[in-house]
């Protein structure tokens, strides 16, 4: 699904093998849990200033293309 390791990435070493932003212990979830909480991707940036606004944006359609092809 995530194809490009610039933007996202899980190792066994980093934060347990949980998916984060690729250089940053930031958990990918967390952003899902700040848009769930109505938080808007500014804010997430805000407070993770280690994560790229393109980071984000990779993820997002990402998923939403993951999403499409599942219910397709």
């Amino acid at each position: 699904m995530f194809r490009d390791s610039r933007f996202i990435s899980r190792y066994p070493d980093v934060m347990g093998g949980t998916t984060v932003f690729t250089n940053t212990r930031v958990p990918v979830q967390t952003l899902l849990d700040y848009l769930k909480d109505g938080e808007s991707i500014d804010d997430f940036l805000d407070g993770f200033p280690t994560v790229k606004r393109e980071q984000v944006i990779y993820f997002l359609e990402e998923l939403g293309r993951s999403l499409v092809s599942v219910a397709a």
